[in-house]
């Protein structure tokens, strides 16, 4: 199961985050066709800045994703349909370009195990784009969580955190499911959310998937109690799965 994340150790590096484009260049998040300004061979466009506006797809096809916008180019991985536990999978999508053959091409982060990987893929790939507004800001030095709306707080929470030698990883990740009642129901939780970070533990059930989750032993939280999942007290996590949409960014900050 992907919450073997919880009781394995972390990576103990994660890439750093890419800087996200400012707001002002990103497509509006009420906009009807977010690629409408690809006209032009060479255009793009600039759909998430991963704070603000977030938009995200789920695979209509198993394409290869390329390491830039050309049919030539090398295919750093493929898509695919559904997590580890079955939910249908999210990629984030950053941008979007036109090639010299008017072919659109959307630039996806690639959920995977080890440093976060970016690629490209044909918009015809991918679903329709989602838009969510929200972000999660998980802050490891003063063991807190907060979740803004479109820059405004809206939820807060203290949380509990990995252990010094087996750290929640640091860096720009997304939430990719949510599951309820989890394992017994009472070890983790009312809710669980999947997130795009890994363990570096190969060999566990479903891969060792971050999560973030309740817990059965709320006198833990705020602290350091876990093996890399954020635990959250239940009452705080179910506010959180009223509030926070799948797609959101999870930034891990500290």
């Amino acid at each position: 199961m992907w919450l073997a994340a919880c009781a394995v150790a972390l990576a103990p590096a994660v890439a750093a985050a890419q800087a996200p484009a400012p707001a002002s260049t990103v497509v509006a998040a009420d906009a009807q066709n977010p690629l409408a300004g690809l006209r032009n061979p060479g255009d793009a466009v600039t759909l998430s800045d991963e704070r603000t506006i977030t938009r995200w797809a789920h695979a209509q096809e198993t394409a290869k994703v390329r390491s830039a916008p050309r049919r030539a180019a090398r295919a750093v991985a493929r898509l695919h349909f559904l997590t580890e536990d079955g939910a249908a999978e999210v990629y984030i999508v950053l941008d979007g370009r036109l090639d010299t053959a008017r072919r659109r091409w959307l630039h996806i982060r690639i959920p995977t195990r080890g440093s976060r990987r970016t690629g490209w893929v044909l918009a015809a790939a991918v679903s329709r784009l989602y838009v969510v507004r929200t972000q999660l800001v998980i802050d490891r030095s003063a063991l807190d969580a907060k979740l803004y709306r479109e820059g405004e707080l809206i939820w807060s929470a203290p949380v509990g955190i990995g252990k010094s030698g087996t750290p929640t990883p640091r860096g720009v990740f997304w939430i990719r499911e949510l599951l309820k009642g989890l394992g017994d129901g009472d070890t983790y939780g009312p809710w669980a959310f999947g997130t795009s970070a890994y363990s570096n533990i190969s060999d566990w059930p479903g891969g060792g998937v971050v999560g973030i989750h309740g817990t059965n032993k709320p006198g833990l939280v705020p602290g350091r109690p876990s093996h890399g999942c954020v635990r959250v007290r239940n009452d705080k996590v179910r506010q959180l799965a009223r509030l926070m949409p799948i797609g959101t960014p999870v930034r891990v900050v500290r």
